[in-house]
């Protein structure tokens, strides 16, 4: 079983910069499909991007050219880096672990904690 931990939200004025750090523990991810999702206030949760066991990924339409997700397979962690935020990239952001290598959905996937992300001025 995966364990997961999510670090790095917090408070950002619009245009700027975070890195969201994902933590695994409990097994080795290097070759499980990794994915970073979002929950707005009212909203329900959406992918936001995914990195298969290979380093392919892929991205919501709504973030391509300002996020980056990364996998560090040494340490166990999958980074979200996040550009030029808006006001609307306000969420609850997650951290998922999927068992199959490429697909994010699963009977058998976990999640992390979450951890709140704000664009404000």
């Amino acid at each position: 079983q995966v364990q997961l931990m999510e670090l790095g939200g917090g408070l950002v004025q619009p245009g700027g910069s975070l890195r969201l750090s994902c933590i695994a523990s409990g097994r080795s991810i290097s070759n499980d499909a990794m994915g970073w999702y979002r929950q707005a206030a009212g909203k329900q949760r959406e992918l936001v991007a995914a990195i298969s066991w290979s380093g392919n990924t892929r991205y919501a339409d709504s973030v391509k050219g300002r996020f980056t997700i990364s996998r560090d397979n040494a340490k166990n962690m999958v980074f979200l880096q996040m550009d030029s935020l808006k006001p609307e990239d306000t969420a609850v952001y997650y951290c998922k672990h999927s068992p199959n290598r490429i697909a994010m959905e699963s009977d058998f996937a976990t999640w992390g904690q979450g951890t709140q992300v704000t664009v404000s001025s």
